[in-house]
């Protein structure tokens, strides 16, 4: 059975650090010194929401998984926040379809500057 939890029981828990993530608890107690973003982050949010900071960090799957193994509980209902959560394609970069797209995918044009520049330069040295 999942362990319900408020807001101010996280906040007043003693003896472990506790954040809230997406309305889920988790006890980093274990992995503060492990954090690679050092145990200040940690530190920082201990006891409270740590949803934004968790996802502007862009962890990765792998750190969503080992979260999960922190878990001790959630949010009661009645307190829930709704956050974005990123997914495993936090990294894809989508583009807007209403963007006009004014880059080709191939474009030659930079070489072929290049090449005529080459033989300028080439044709001025022999004939200058």
């Amino acid at each position: 059975m999942v362990r319900i939890l408020t807001r101010e029981e996280v906040k007043k828990h003693k003896g472990a650090t506790w954040v809230i993530i997406h309305n889920s608890v988790y006890d980093v107690s274990e992995f503060i010194n492990e954090h690679p973003g050092g145990e200040e982050v940690l530190l920082e949010r201990a006891g409270g929401e740590a949803s934004e900071g968790f996802e502007d960090a862009g962890h990765t799957p792998d750190a969503r998984s080992r979260l999960q193994k922190l878990k001790v509980g959630e949010i009661s209902t009645t307190e829930h926040k709704d956050l974005e959560q990123k997914t495993e394609d936090w990294l894809a970069v989508t583009k807007d379809p209403n963007e006009l797209d004014t880059e080709p995918e191939n474009s030659y044009a930079v070489p072929i500057v290049i090449v005529v520049v080459a033989l300028l330069a080439c044709f001025y040295y022999y004939y200058f």
